[in-house]
């Protein structure tokens, strides 16, 4: 369950480093480049959900080996690619091979909870959680170790090896059965998928997230389709036998759809970091990839920690209200920052923002375990990272109209604004929601 899970962030967090590199050697610039992060999140947006719901169906084995062999597939063409478009391929074949691995945990615990009539998995989330942290460490460092021992294309062919090794434990140790809680039933499959009803959501996904990675007023034919399509969406779901996604469910579940926009809003805050701060401590303040690896060490130790400790607590309240606070304390601490600012101030903010990395993962995560339907965990859990994903579309959307063609101070001044304003958002939210204090969640 950790290996699958931890193949997004992992290439999430390598990327960060090396946008400067890949952007030098095939002449593109940084609004360019923003692509290479665009391109996977847009692709696991959409296919978070639809292998979640396949995974509720099918069980998590098959759709776990399939994913996981594309990852290697996709590590290969990225490490050949002759150019930015291959790379921007590459990257959306990752996006979507990505997609099954945490549906799959989240399907395999619940499963797993039923089988044992013991509903207690705050040690295996946390442990989740601190697998992600752990990779989230691991990343960058490892990704300006690899820049510099091999080139920007070594940090593409690392996932060969893990998807190999992903593949094999999955054959050994991932159960044949379903266990969801739903069964295939024979000539109703396509009924059961629902395929109208994944179509008109990825026609407004796609739509939706094509307009937020590049802003633009010439580009408001999207958002007519994006509402149109969700129009069409709705009046399928709701009259859908099987709806892929269960509005009726969905829009009776306040606390779940309070997590979802949360979940949406705490993203940009973290992606903008981890990709526009980035970007300025090589561009803006000089370091290289592994330096600029090294600056973001502090948080995420700081991050599992944080995760360890608060996850022998229960509640999630008090979590996201500290994680709030500590987004927004620490976006004020960017735009104190200037090209000549002493190094421990970089150190500073990246340990700053290691508090809410910690938090805001775990309270989310386990506030969708408790929330969600125990028939559609998968799904549930996959519709979590479509609106995270859709944060990150939000994050590097604003990190290109911030930077244009060179992550500048007054660019990365100009980001740290627009990340001060989704967090006071995220605070709000959190402030606001009542159903915090009375739902499951608590017991996370």
């Amino acid at each position: 369950m950790m290996l699958g899970s931890v193949l997004n962030p992992i290439n999430s967090t390598i990327i960060s480093v090396a946008l400067v590199p890949i952007g030098d050697a095939l002449g593109a610039p940084t609004s360019q480049t923003a692509w290479l992060v665009s391109a996977l999140y847009l692709a696991t947006s959409l296919g978070q959900p639809v292998v979640g719901r396949l995974i509720d169906i099918f069980g998590p084995r098959r759709l776990f080996l399939l994913s996981t062999g594309l990852v290697g597939v996709a590590g290969i063409v990225g490490a050949l690619a002759p150019g930015l478009g291959v790379l921007i391929a590459a990257r959306v074949l990752l996006g979507f091979g990505t997609c099954a691995g945490y549906p799959a945990a989240m399907a395999l615990l619940r499963s797993e909870a039923e089988r044992t009539g013991r509903d207690s998995p705050g040690g295996v989330l946390t442990g989740l959680a601190v697998a992600n942290q752990t990779i989230a460490v691991i990343g960058p460092l490892l990704g300006g170790l690899l820049i510099a021992v091999g080139g920007w294309r070594t940090t593409f062919a690392l996932n060969v090896p893990l998807a190999v090794a992903a593949v094999l434990l999955g054959l050994w140790r991932l159960p044949k059965s379903a266990g969801t809680g739903e069964s295939p039933q024979r000539g109703r499959l396509a009924a059961q998928l629902d395929l109208p009803g994944m179509g008109l959501f990825a026609a407004m996904l796609v739509s939706l997230l094509l307009f937020l990675m590049n802003l633009h007023l010439r580009d408001w034919y999207l958002l007519v389709i994006a509402a149109a399509a969700g129009a069409a969406f709705a009046v399928r779901e709701l009259r859908a036998a099987t709806p892929f996604i269960d509005l009726r469910v969905l829009g009776g579940n306040t606390p779940l759809l309070a997590t979802y926009g949360r979940a949406l809003v705490a993203y940009v805050v973290a992606y903008a970091f981890l990709y526009g701060f980035s970007q300025w401590t090589e561009e803006g303040y000089g370091l290289t990839p592994f330096h600029a690896g090294l600056v973001q060490i502090p948080m995420f130790l700081l991050a599992i920690g944080v995760s360890i400790v608060s996850g022998r607590r229960a509640g999630v309240r008090g979590k996201l209200l500290v994680g709030a606070a500590g987004q927004i304390v620490a976006c004020l601490v960017m735009l104190t920052l200037t090209g000549q600012s002493p190094l421990w101030t970089l150190l500073l903010v990246a340990l700053v923002f290691g508090v809410p990395q910690g938090l805001n993962n775990l309270a989310l995560q386990n506030s969708v375990y408790f929330q969600a339907d125990p028939e559609r965990t998968a799904s549930s859990a996959g519709l979590l990272r479509t609106f995270a994903y859709i944060g990150s579309m939000v994050a590097s959307s604003a990190t290109a109209a911030s930077f244009g063609r060179r992550a500048d101070t007054g660019g990365m001044h100009q980001l740290a604004w627009v990340m001060l304003g989704a967090g006071v958002l995220y605070l709000l939210l959190t402030v606001l929601d009542r159903t915090l204090a009375m739902n499951g969640a608590t017991r996370a």
